[in-house]
């Protein structure tokens, strides 16, 4: 389709280029349209200028399913829209600023459905959504219960059986299948593993409670009775959903099960940029979708990037270029052209280590704060030696993939009260929120909870339990505050409450309450941003926020820190200057990611990504060996690198090679004087790395 002209052009698209105003003015009612938006390309501004399009259309708010990986990129984009609608009219700047009721995530919006379909479904619509370390309780239990605990031999622990049903989940692949990719040194469980999962699903039915995966599982299971597929897509006349490289083959079934013939669907991705099959992501989602559909689903590429200099361009292309299948695409910049991106040869990690130090001193010096430099890696304990250098030179810094909200204690405590409180069936939430009482432990607790089970649903007869003389009078105050909150009507009431009570036994519970208090009153903050309680705890559980107290890492007192992150963690993020740590075969690609062709054409496109995370200045470091100790029949050794193969001799001339650290001084005079010269520069040097 061609660009209209120029007059045509409505002034709220006026400011997007062609092919971004050709992804929004696709048809309301056309068929499937695919955006292949190269990194640094407008993404996001093209996503939401088609929503604003669409309403501009006549398009309803409530009949707009908007799905992202995250509900901050939700809101973010809702934001945009609303901006953008604005320019439209004064009436659909009115109906944007409703809202949009069905944009979230995937899980989100999975939960909303199942609680609205649960009984047609034969799900109790009162079920809680256990976290992932509340799901790896669960499976502990279970394994226990089962006596695989008491194997004689090792027998997985709980997070890997997690890890192994989830994956087995969002693959869609069979256990022996999963095993045999993911995890061949449990295949000989394979038998005991498969009965483990069916005693999880049996005890999350008992107790009504979905963990993270179910509430995909369900949502596909419940579409595919046709009628109910049918009757959930007539409810949504348009279907965009963002970061679609990211999607794992439930969330692109669910989508084909809803859209048969893609009218209404929108999907935006880049191939380049598909780094997630950990978490059961597949590159083939996108690759494959246009084929999905009869006629095959339109497809506009996004190619001009805003963010990076040519040079930074010229040399991405030629690497993501070497990938066996892709949807072809040559990003490029009108930006002024910059230096080249360094291919850094240093000695050793320490080297490398001073060579980052160095850089990111001289750009701050040069007017560049710390905040828009970046050092990216491929594995967290790749930053080890830098991070002690950093702290030896007072440079602060902060690391991405810290602890989450919903990892610290004191947060996992108040939730569980409020998920026990809500569901009594919740065995893992009713036995941790029961252990927060003095003199009261595993035992007792195991004791009450089978008591209230073999008694009646719910907590009525909980004051009436026994327990220690010593804990009787906290333990009716305790029972009261559940009793107020199973019957509390109005929201945020039960939870204000209940965050006094606890913030009661925060000075017994830990050494560091009074920092702990924080993430206390930060989650009370975010109750009354929902409805209801059943609301909150949704959205809290699927999306959570970044923990304040010092278990996520000491609170920033410095105006301006380096920004320290996995390559993962970095992507849709930008920086100035970017430096990437170890650019050398074994970390990039990974020496455990090298079995099979689409785990090297993921490790290349994670290259990809690190080097588009640059606006101006992109340094790549090869050290040229690594210090290993411990190892069996070896001792401590050195073991040598290679330039990752990602970077053939064929692109170097795409790069600036250089070394560092500088060679040294030239000295004149007999062997002796010259040597005595040396050395004593290194010394010189010495004193201030």
């Amino acid at each position: 389709m061609n660009a209209p002209a120029a007059h045509l052009v409505p002034d709220y698209l006026a400011g997007l280029n062609d092919a971004q105003r050709d992804a929004a003015l696709h048809g309301a009612d056309a068929g499937p349209l695919l955006v292949i938006a190269g990194a640094g390309s407008g993404k996001t501004n093209t996503l939401a200028h088609r929503v604003a399009h669409l309403l501009a259309e006549g398009a309803d708010p409530a009949q707009i399913l908007l799905l992202t990986f995250s509900r901050r990129a939700a809101d973010e984009m809702i934001r945009r829209v609303q901006r953008i609608a604005a320019k439209v009219s004064p009436r659909h700047a009115r109906l944007a600023q409703g809202g949009f009721p069905w944009a979230g995530t995937f899980h989100s919006v999975g939960a909303r459905l199942l609680r609205e379909f649960a009984g047609r479904i034969g799900v109790d619509p009162g079920f809680t959504i256990h976290d992932r370390e509340d799901s790896a309780d669960l499976i502990n239990l279970v394994r226990h219960e089962l006596g695989l605990s008491a194997k004689t031999r090792r027998f997985p622990m709980k997070g890997t059986c997690l890890a192994i049903y989830s994956a087995a989940v969002n693959t869609c692949g069979s256990l022996g299948e999963v095993l045999q990719a993911s995890f061949p040194w449990c295949s000989e469980w394979e038998a005991d593993l498969r009965a483990l999962f069916l005693a999880y699903v049996e005890a999350k039915q008992a107790q009504q409670v979905l963990d993270y995966d179910d509430l995909l599982l369900y949502w596909a299971q419940m579409v595919a009775d046709p009628a109910l597929a049918r009757e959930v897509g007539s409810r949504f006349r348009h279907v965009l959903v963002d970061e679609f490289q990211d999607t794992n083959r439930l969330q692109a079934g669910l989508l084909r099960a809803i859209k048969p013939d893609g009218r209404g669907l929108t999907v935006v991705g880049d191939d380049a940029q598909s780094i997630y099959s950990f978490r059961g992501a597949t590159v083939r989602n996108i690759l494959d979708f246009p084929q999905q559909f009869e006629p095959p689903a339109r497809r506009v590429t996004l190619d001009r990037n805003y963010r990076s200099t040519p040079p930074i361009l010229a040399a991405a292309n030629g690497v993501i270029a070497q990938a066996r299948e892709r949807f072809c695409k040559d990003l490029w910049s009108e930006r002024p052209s910059g230096e080249k991106p360094a291919l850094v040869s240093v000695r050793d990690d320490a080297d490398q280590a001073g060579y980052v130090v160095e850089q990111v001193l001289a750009r701050r010096e040069a007017g560049l704060r710390l905040k828009a430099q970046a050092v990216l890696f491929r594995a967290s304990h790749h930053s080890v030696r830098l991070e002690i250098e950093l702290t030896r030179r007072n440079i602060p810094f902060v690391k991405f993939g810290g602890l989450k909200f919903l990892e610290a204690a004191h947060v996992k405590d108040v939730l569980a009260v409020l998920r026990w409180a809500q569901n009594p069936r919740d065995r893992v939430s009713g036995f941790r929120a029961i252990q927060l009482l003095a003199g009261i432990g595993p035992k007792t607790a195991g004791r009450i909870l089978d008591n209230l089970q073999a008694a009646a649903p719910g907590c009525a007869l909980l004051a009436e339990q026994p327990v220690p003389d010593g804990a009787r009078p906290a333990w009716r105050e305790f029972a009261a505050l559940i009793a107020g909150l199973e019957s509390a009507d109005t929201w945020p009431a039960p939870l204000e409450r209940l965050a006094q009570w606890y913030e009661s036994q925060m000075e017994r519970l830990f050494d560091d309450a009074q920092v702990r208090q924080a993430d206390i009153q930060q989650l009370a903050r975010i109750a009354a941003t929902y409805p209801g309680r059943e609301r909150f705890l949704t959205e809290l559980t699927l999306d959570p926020p970044d923990a304040t107290s010092d278990e996520a890492g000491v609170p920033l007192r410095d105006e301006d820190y380096l920004i320290l992150s996995t390559i993962h963690s970095a992507k849709g993020r930008e920086w100035s200057a970017v430096s990437l740590l170890n650019a050398v075969d074994g970390c990039l690609p990974s020496d455990l990611a090298t079995g099979s062709e689409h785990e090297l054409e993921e490790e290349m496109r994670l290259l990809y990504v690190a080097m588009t995370r640059a606006r101006d200045h992109l340094d790549l470091i090869v050290p040229q060996r690594f210090y290993v100790t411990g190892q069996a029949g070896s001792g401590d050794r050195h073991v040598y690198a290679s330039r990752t193969r990602f970077i053939p001799n064929r692109l170097l001339d795409r790069f600036a090679s250089r070394s560092w650290p500088p060679v040294e001084p030239t000295v004149t005079g007999t062997p002796e004087s010259r040597q005595h010269a040396i050395d004593l520069a290194a010394r010189m040097r010495a004193m201030w790395r």
